[in-house]
């Protein structure tokens, strides 16, 4: 864990949103900067994204009920990273930098590929698969599969299989 002020751990934040590319849900930063991670204590991090959100340098982008929240930087938050980012220790920029880089995409696949399933009174399962983007659901794929193993394999294949799977339907159906 890294002995960070507030400000710094705003910034941290401000610098992890940048890198990412993309928006995120506070679980996702959560797990990102607490949990994988030690960049910042858990009470630090919801503190200082309140404090982000208060300030207009990040915002909230959805409001669909059955989604989480997600989150981005705004151009004020951008202006105030470039202004102030030393103050984000240089050994902590490389580190954050690096993870990033390496796992970018195993977090936005993880953030926008849902997968659930449940038992049904006859014993069969139903699969909830679900492609999100920010404002909506862009697939929602309901199955009834015959036995607890076949819902689960398809849901840890979810997250690999997903893009494949909407490129197949959409061929298919637009053909």
């Amino acid at each position: 864990m890294h002995n960070l002020d507030n400000t710094q751990n705003k910034l941290l934040l401000l610098f992890v949103f940048d890198k990412m590319e993309i928006p995120l849900s506070e679980n996702t930063l959560i797990d990102l900067c607490c949990q994988t991670n030690n960049w910042i204590s858990y009470m630090d991090c919801k503190q200082a994204l309140l404090q982000l959100i208060d300030a207009s340098f990040i915002y909230r982008i959805n409001n669909n009920p059955s989604a989480d929240p997600l989150y981005t930087i705004t151009p004020e938050g951008r202006v105030c990273l470039a202004h102030f980012f030393v103050r984000i220790p240089s050994s902590l920029r490389e580190v954050v930098s690096e993870f990033i880089k390496s796992h970018r995409m195993s977090y936005r696949r993880r953030q926008e590929y849902f997968s659930d399933y449940h038992k049904n009174a006859d014993g069969t399962y139903d699969v909830s698969l679900k492609i999100l983007e920010p404002s909506q659901a862009v697939l929602e794929i309901n199955l009834n599969v015959p036995n607890r193993n076949t819902a689960k394999w398809i849901y840890q294949k979810w997250e690999e299989k997903a893009t494949q799977v909407y490129s197949a339907i959409y061929d298919i159906l637009v053909e």
